[in-house]
């Protein structure tokens, strides 16, 4: 019976401190239900992400890049893990903004870095527009991210790094891993451009027959009048890209069952990395990276690239028609590279990282990571 009373002492001990949590916890449930803001809710998604591992880092900081101040972020439990840096698309649409959701979980096996291009987000607002505005080229990006990509090397003491691109960041991506291919373990195209202008003309007529089906008269019209749309060598309008994007969003081609990718926005109004004043001038931001560069990025061809030196790995959303999965896939057939993987993501368009985040950690891992441990760039495991 002796150890009945101990157990009933231990019992009594502990109902002062469970009497005290629980007033505690009543007390809080009484208060108007929070955050109270974006301030509040900033600070909650980077309390539930904080890096307190020893081996680790979490910042945000400006290097010099192009002769101007360019921002990055750096996350990692472990630097010892493989760097990853990530090339956002749009251009403009930054992804170091969303990456509080977009990339959960991957600082657990990378050095995640993400990086605000030229003239996008964090590194627009650090700059004067009028003097980064004239050097807003495809070639002076290409350029930059030659420099970041040797930035990281150098920062990290990595021989090789992974290089993961997304829509226009994959145009950015496939040029340096096919110019560079002894920097990078792999390179990971998602939502892979290849050759724009067959991209351009296939989104038109996807959602040309998705008007038809739907009998949309609106839609119809609209398209109809960018008839012949993405021929002949001259640029594509602006306007006419707009209005093309309007429907072909409106249809899903952007994100699988929605109308647009609006609700992945939205999300960089709740991270952590940005200030108010950096939510308030990102899409000023996009609209200025939008007018400089997306007609040029839309006369792109990179389907000469028949040969990479690298691994290559493709994760393309099966509804993608922003940027056509088909263009990339066909490609892909074709391209002879060391070791190539492509991956569908039959939940996503062209937003596969935010409609699909799990499935792109799983990919990450199971099929990226083992390049950088066959290479001994991993940090030990721990015995348990």
């Amino acid at each position: 019976m002796e150890w009945l009373e101990g157990d009933r002492v231990r019992r009594e001990s502990w109902l002062p401190v469970a009497a005290l949590l629980f007033v505690g916890l009543h007390a809080q449930a009484e208060e108007a239900p929070g955050p109270h803001g974006r301030a509040e809710a900033t600070k909650i998604i980077a309390d539930l992400r904080r890096v307190v591992a020893p081996e680790g880092t979490e910042r945000t900081e400006k290097i010099r890049i192009g002769g101007i101040d360019q921002w990055v972020s750096v996350r990692s439990r472990d630097l010892r893990n493989p760097v990853l840096l990530v090339l956002h698309g749009g251009p403009g649409w930054v992804a170091m903004p969303t990456s509080w959701y977009v990339t959960h979980g991957w600082d657990e096996f990378f050095t995640v870095v993400q990086w605000d291009q030229r003239g996008a987000g964090k590194t627009y607002v650090a700059n004067n527009p009028a003097t980064v505005t004239p050097t807003l080229t495809v070639e002076r990006l290409n350029a930059d991210a030659e420099e970041v990509v040797q930035w990281a090397r150098a920062t990290f003491g990595k021989e090789k790094i992974f290089i993961l691109g997304h829509s226009w960041g994959s145009l950015l991506g496939l040029t340096l891993a096919n110019k560079h291919p002894e920097w990078f373990h792999a390179y990971i195209g998602v939502g892979q451009a290849v050759d724009a202008r067959e991209s351009e003309r296939r989104g038109w007529a996807w959602a040309m027959e998705q008007a038809r089906a739907a009998k949309n008269e609106e839609a119809i019209r609209d398209l109809d009048s960018l008839a012949p749309y993405g021929v002949g060598k001259e640029p594509i309008a602006l306007k006419d890209i707009g209005l093309q994007r309007r429907w072909l969003n409106f249809f899903g081609g952007a994100a699988y069952r929605r109308l647009d990718a609006s609700f992945e926005g939205a999300a960089s109004n709740l991270s952590p990395e940005y200030t108010d004043e950096d939510i308030r001038q990102m899409w000023k931001a996009e609209e200025l990276s939008v007018e400089k560069l997306l007609p040029a990025i839309l006369t792109a061809d990179l389907s000469h690239v028949k040969r990479l030196k690298t691994p290559l790995l493709l994760l393309l959303g099966r509804h993608d028609r922003n940027v056509s999965a088909t263009v990339a896939a066909e490609w892909f057939a074709g391209v002879k590279a060391p070791s190539k993987k492509l991956i569908w993501f039959e939940q996503s368009a062209h937003e596969v990282m935010a409609e699909e985040p799990g499935k792109v950690l799983l990919s990450l891992v199971r099929d990226a990571r083992p390049f950088a441990e066959r290479a001994g760039d991993v940090a030990p495991v721990h015995p348990r």
